[in-house]
Order: C-alpha cells, then structure tokens, then sequence
C-alpha cells in the first residue's frame, strides 16, 4: 500500500484517512630607496598566485549512502540539518519555488530517518552523539516515521498511482492558519495531518477504502463537513479538516479529535510527534514540505515523488 495511513475496514463515524571564503590577496611593497640619485622605485606588481576559491558548496545525491556506523550517521545528521537550516533560511527569504538544496538535503534527511526508524540500536547510539536540541527531534521523527510504517501495508511492484506537484508552501500555510483562526484547530496540527496523508497533496489516488483529497475525507464525512465545499481543493480541504477537528474535540482535546480523525493510536502519536516539531522550529514546516512520496512494495522499498 502506499506509505501514509492506512484505513480501517470500518471507520468511525464515517471518517477515514488515506492510508531538505575568503579570496587570499597579496600585494607587493617598495623596494628601499637607493643611495644613488638615478635609482627608481618599482612599482607593485600583481601577484601570479591563483586566488583561492570559496569552499563548494555540499549537497547529498538524490540516492546518497545513508551511513550505517553510529558515529558516521551522527555526523551525517549534525551536517545535513545545519546545512538544511541555512537553505531554508535563505528560501524563505527569497521565496517562490523550493532551490536545489532545500529539496536534496530534505530528502536525504527524510531518507536518514527512515532509516533510524528500522535501525533501532543504531540509531540510538548514533542520537547519543547529537546535540541535545537535535537528538531530541531525530528522535521525534523517527519515532513518527515508525509509526506511520506500522500502518502501512506492501503493495504489488506493479500498482500504480497518480502523483502531483503540491501547491505552494506559503499558500498551504496561508490556509493553515486561516483554518486556525476560524476554528481554533492549530496550524501545526493541521499541517502535520496533511502532510502525514498526501504529502501535502503530492498523493492524487484515493486510499484503497475510497478516502479522497489532500486531507483524505470519506466521501460521506466530506459531505457532513465538508462545508459544502470541493474535496480536491486544498483550501477547501484543509477547512474541512479544521471543521471535523473542532467537532470532534479539538483544541481541548487532540488525542480524541485525531483518534475520530484516524481511529489509530500510532497515527494520533505521529501527528502530535510531527505537529511538535513544527511547533519547535517553524523550518520544520517547510522541511517536511520537501519530504518526499516513498511506498512499500513487496520488492522493497521505492521513491515516487522527488529528484
């Protein structure tokens, strides 16, 4: 099946989800003056040593070598996340489409944890030699990418299944917040579940029990909360989704809402794991915008969304 929640045969109350220098300069000096009145003084001549370059720039490969000693996966970690900081930083600055960087060391990222997620000795020895602040969220992310694998179920090699860009990171957010603000339901959270259903509307196939959209509504829910709006449309999706929280608990009470959303604890923890990431360091947001589309099969494991 492909990797996000799974539904169940019967889901309650009608609802069910779909289951990231310095240039040397030399200059050269007078010769002293001479003694006698016809010596002349030389003018400075420019240096024939190259001038150094800047340092390039690192950036894993789209299927770079996930690192299994502790010790190697740790560095790997320490570099991939500052770097990926900073890339972040500079695209929020400057806007519009996700560069390079951004989307290769949020994958390689991605392909990290979920490689921690099924390394569990390794990965905690590897976590042993973070920083506090980064162990803390290698292990939140990894915890909720095993979570979400135990639901997923593997499909056939051969399965299809139709994949699109997302929209804009800063125009899902702006619906986000929106949402918040009409229904009380925080951004993070709603975030979290879209991005733990579709990959932030990358998925286009309904789930296998007939769950449709962005946010994976059954087609009876959307009709009772849907607020008369287009299942498809992100917009319209993500309001629905903040509408069916709300009534079903949200904000005071999170773990029943997203349990009612998906009757699963192990999807309720990735959630809440995911949403409190964003809520630490909003970057997260759109790190995980950047992760990308990856189901099981019954040959492996296979990537298709991403470079």
């Amino acid at each position: 099946m492909e990797e996000r929640p799974q539904h169940p045969r019967r889901p309650r109350r009608g609802h069910a989800l779909a289951a990231a220098a310095l240039i040397g300069a030399a200059a050269c000096g007078s010769p002293p003056a001479a003694r006698t009145p016809v010596a002349q003084t030389q003018a400075p001549q420019p240096s024939s040593a190259p001038a150094e370059q800047p340092p390039e720039r690192w950036l894993p490969a789209a299927d770079e070598k996930i690192p299994e000693s502790p010790a190697a996966l740790a560095t790997a970690l320490k570099r991939t996340s500052a770097a990926l900081n900073d890339a972040v930083d500079a695209w929020k600055e400057e806007g519009g489409e996700p560069p390079e960087d951004v989307v290769l060391l949020s994958l390689y990222q991605q392909r990290i944890y979920r490689y921690t997620a099924r390394h569990a000795k390794v990965a905690s020895r590897a976590f042993a030699r973070l920083p506090a602040a980064l162990a803390a969220s290698s292990k939140d992310n990894t915890s909720a990418i095993r979570e979400l694998l135990a639901l997923a179920r593997p499909i056939k090699p051969s399965a299809t299944f139709k994949v699109q860009p997302p929209r804009p990171a800063a125009e899902l957010l702006g619906h986000f917040k929106k949402a918040e603000r009409r229904f009380g339901v925080e951004w993070e959270v709603l975030a979290a579940v879209m991005f733990a259903e579709t990959k932030f509307g990358r998925v286009k196939s309904a789930s296998h029990a007939g769950a449709q959209g962005p946010m994976q509504f059954m087609p009876a829910t959307w009709k009772a909360y849907g607020l008369g709006g287009d299942i498809q449309d992100p917009r319209d999706a993500i309001m629905g989704a903040a509408n069916y929280l709300k009534a079903t608990g949200a904000p005071r009470n999170y773990q029943r809402a997203l349990h009612a959303y998906n009757p699963s604890q192990a999807y309720v923890n990735a959630i809440q794991l995911h949403a409190r990431q964003i809520k630490r360091d909003p970057r997260n947001y759109y790190v995980y915008y950047n992760w990308q589309v990856f189901v099981l099969t019954t040959a492996g494991e296979r990537r298709l969304t991403g470079p």
